[in-house]
């Protein structure tokens, strides 16, 4: 992670993070479906790629090249019948390097069936699919949480997190005699064995410093499992299918959360910021109810295409607002 990360500022690595579309069920002319993407450490991951979201993606001037990584969260058209698209403009772009998607039981069969319409693409797709209520995936440098939600199909939220070792302790590494060419491996998380000797990275290393975390999750009623897994996030994001009030019955019917019920759950975990997305064809303005929903959250926003933000580790942040 350490090499990917070279050329970043001095300040260190940030996570970059695009809410690309807030549109649900139907694209519009003013708002793309619901997609969105984050680059950290010269590594991309999507989630969701409902039609439109390659248009998003030039709006905002990112390219689909690089993505490493797409997640999806159920298998909805609105989330992924723009996967094939994708897919033929990465292939036009000549892009060699393998694609990993990820999504729940079924997934291969989708994009499987997806693919007639791309059947030849220079690359490989590599599918992994989710098998428990939570499930967690390794990467370079951070990895992502998959957790279990409450929608009429199998759907799950995301968690990106970054976690940060400890800072360097010189007078614990003299204290042990830890040979100096051993410092940089045991900083980077490596552990040497020398001889009859272990040494281990917390020898060297002070408490876990707090490090990134965003989650996202659409396309469910509010679940305690969500809470859960929404505390410590630095940015939540969440659906805010319907804002006017007496939407909750069809909230309800069809398994969505309302903006007001976002922002309770938003409230109760306090996190930092959150951004409302997902919004119902039929609501036009939801900012118009953003006064009763900071009631509940003042620092609740209803998000529009494109909005982004760079987070940086705590000592490095600078005011943390988006665009």
């Amino acid at each position: 992670m350490e090499e990917r990360c070279q050329g970043q500022q001095k300040r260190g690595p940030m996570l970059d993070v695009c809410l690309l579309g807030t549109g649900g069920m139907m694209p519009l002319p003013y708002r793309w479906l619901t997609s969105l993407m984050m680059r950290y450490c010269g590594q991309s991951i999507l989630i969701d790629c409902g039609e439109g979201t390659q248009i998003a993606m030039k709006e905002k001037g990112w390219s689909p090249k690089p993505i490493d990584i797409i997640c999806f969260t159920h298998y909805h058209a609105d989330h992924i019948s723009g996967l094939p698209g994708m897919l033929l403009t990465m292939g036009n772009a000549e892009r060699t390097e393998p694609l990993l998607l990820i999504g729940p039981k079924g997934l291969a069969k989708v994009v499987g069936a997806l693919r007639m319409i791309a059947p030849e693409l220079p690359f490989e797709i590599i599918c992994l699919e989710i098998t428990e209520n939570f499930q967690r995936f390794d990467f370079d440098g951070f990895h992502l949480e998959a957790f279990r939600v409450n929608h009429n199909v199998a759907c799950y939220g995301y968690s990106l997190v970054v976690e940060r070792a400890g800072r360097f302790q010189l007078e614990k590494v003299l204290e042990r005699g830890i040979p100096k060419r051993f410092w940089s491996k045991l900083q980077k998380g490596e552990t040497i064995t020398d001889g009859d000797v272990t040494y281990t990275p917390d020898m060297v290393l002070g408490e876990p410093r707090k490090g990134l975390k965003v989650t996202y999750c659409t396309d469910t009623r509010p679940t305690e499992g969500i809470e859960e897994n929404a505390r410590g996030a630095d940015l939540l994001i969440l659906e805010g299918m319907y804002g006017e009030p007496e939407k909750l019955s069809k909230a309800k019917e069809y398994k969505h959360m309302t903006m007001y019920e976002a922002a309770r759950i938003a409230a109760k975990v306090d996190a930092p910021q959150l951004w409302l997305t997902h919004y119902s064809p039929s609501m036009a303005y939801p900012e118009e109810y953003m006064k009763d929903v900071k009631k509940i959250f003042p620092r609740a926003i209803a998000a529009k295409d494109g909005r982004t933000i760079e987070l940086r580790f705590e000592e490095d942040a600078s005011d943390g607002r988006g665009q």
